[in-house]
């Protein structure tokens, strides 16, 4: 075989790469800034950063745009990208992963990607984690543990381990229920147990890096992973059984523990971050704001205040110019994170799972079945509009709502709405 000249290889080369730059550049345009990717949105924290929204909604809502009564059953919230929403669902003992159109909620594409876990009842079957879209992958997480990587195109199974085999992993009581991280080019979740209660792995291998046994640490929880910088050191900041524990992001070292929110009964609470300041709360003990600070090699957590009555938990809280919005059984509210001092509080739809974009909340009532769009403000609660989602299963609706695009999500027991949002031009 002859060699092609060098002057042949620099074009070939040049060719090669002007297609693979163009082919990039397309991909990367299909991506909207306005998509929801993951758990709680862009960065999991329950905002979008989307703007031109309905600032009020008209009697009855906004217009529905499309919806599905027939996608199975379960509590995961959707992740949209590309023109695609992807969703977990549950179909008799099997759970699955769903691809639809955004626009129109049509079929794409339907695989399984686990067995349903067992829980303390049978009165929360199902998949609980959300999707996490990274790129041309997608991750999901199944109840019972098995954790796989998929193609976002076609559905095909990329690679798949199973917590509870692989890293002799413990869930709660209710099963696994967190949605992984994406961090670069590692993929970080919770077996839990004596063995790995954090592991991160090749995001495109399935392969583990390393291994993370906090002292004590107990069963995987209901929270999801967040990443913070605070003392010093990145680390990843997460619920288990024991607390909330911080380990570092490039070993698994474990770090800190905080123990004194702990819930008897589920620690849920996706954390706060701001800064070196990390804040988290159970339902029935209260919430309690730590700054992390360095100790030597290591990382302390210390407590700034503890309230019982600021309790934000299955609903998510959503951090706005120094402020935590979110609902506790009571219902609604603002606290200063920094003082943990309410600014006020309204029983509106009661307890809600909340998101926020463009000046606005969206909380969807867990039993009520109704959805509120509040100003946020610490000044006052106002609210700008309210309805009731239709074909409400009696079951409590604790997905989280998503918006992305123009439209907002509600997803309930076994059925999922689209509203338009957008305000005209």
């Amino acid at each position: 075989m002859v060699n092609p000249t060098p002057r042949l290889q620099g074009r070939v080369a040049m060719k090669h790469f002007s297609l693979a730059t163009l082919l990039f550049i397309c991909l990367a345009s299909t991506v909207n800034a306005d998509d929801w990717l993951q758990w709680r949105g862009p960065v999991r924290d329950g905002k979008s950063a989307e703007t031109g929204l309905l600032q009020q909604w008209r009697e009855g809502g906004p217009a529905l745009r499309w919806k599905r009564t027939d996608i199975g059953t379960g509590y995961s919230s959707p992740a949209i990208a590309a023109g695609v929403l992807y969703v977990q669902t549950t179909r008799g003992e099997e759970e699955l992963a769903l691809a639809l159109n955004e626009q129109t909620g049509e079929d794409k594409w339907s695989v399984p990607i686990g067995k349903v876990g067992k829980n303390r009842g049978p009165q929360y079957p199902g998949t609980r984690s959300t999707p996490t879209v990274d790129g041309d992958r997608i991750y999901c997480l199944s109840s019972d543990g098995e954790l796989t990587c998929l193609d976002v195109a076609s559905g095909e199974q990329k690679w798949q381990r199973q917590l509870k085999n692989d890293f002799a992993g413990v869930y709660g009581a209710w099963a696994y229920s967190e949605s992984v991280l994406i961090d670069d080019d590692n993929l970080i979740c919770t077996p839990g147990g004596d063995r790995a209660s954090l592991v991160a792995l090749n995001k495109l291998t399935g392969e583990t890096i390393w291994e993370s046994a906090v002292p004590d640490g107990g069963s995987a929880e209901y929270s999801s992973i967040m990443i913070a910088d605070g003392g010093g050191r990145k680390q990843y900041v997460q619920f288990v059984r024991s607390g909330l524990v911080g380990v570092d992001a490039s070993s698994g070292e474990f770090l800190w523990m905080y123990g004194k929110i702990i819930d008897p009964g589920a620690n849920i609470l996706t954390p706060i971050v701001e800064g070196d300041n990390v804040f988290a709360a159970g339902s029935r003990t209260g919430g309690g704001l730590v700054q992390l600070k360095a100790d030597g090699d290591g990382v302390t957590a210390e407590e700034i205040y503890f309230n019982n009555k600021l309790t934000p938990s299955i609903g998510g809280a959503v951090l706005l110019d120094g402020h935590l919005y979110g609902a506790t059984s009571a219902g609604l509210f603002c606290a200063d994170l920094m003082t943990g001092e309410f600014k006020w509080q309204e029983r509106s739809v009661g307890a809600a799972s909340v998101c926020y974009a463009d000046g606005r909340l969206y909380a969807r009532g867990h039993k009520s079945g109704e959805v509120a769009l509040i100003e946020a403000t610490p000044e006052a609660y106002r609210e700008q509009g309210r309805f009731e989602q239709p074909d409400r299963s009696l079951k409590p609706a604790w997905p989280h709502p998503v918006v992305a695009n123009g439209g907002l999500y509600l997803r309930d027991w076994e059925s999922l709405h689209c509203y338009d949002i957008k305000a005209a031009e």
